[in-house]
């Protein structure tokens, strides 16, 4: 599992890049957090030729992300290269951009 802050070489924005192994989960995976109100399935993991998942969000520099991966059948789980802290008796990542 990767976690990297990228920078878009044309808008110099950065970007949140979360990689995961491709059999973390049987079915489809998603990354919920702050940057999206938390929403299901807006930034679905796309399965990579090499074995892994990948996503690339864009984000707002000066902040801290919160965040966890959300696989079909409800299936929650945490990214154990991130910092986690408890928030509201649920445990989430946290990475500073």
């Amino acid at each position: 599992m990767a976690i990297s802050i990228i920078t878009d070489p044309k808008t110099r924005q950065p970007k949140l890049r979360l990689v995961l192994p491709d059999d973390i989960h049987d079915g489809p995976v998603s990354v919920v957090g702050s940057f999206n109100d938390w929403t299901p399935g807006r930034h679905r993991l796309v399965r990579r030729a090499n074995g892994t998942r990948s996503v690339t969000v864009p984000v707002t520099a000066g902040q801290q992300l919160r965040f966890r991966y959300l696989g079909s059948g409800g299936r929650w789980f945490d990214d154990p290269d991130a910092h986690q802290i408890e928030v509201d008796g649920a445990t989430v990542g946290v990475v500073e951009v």
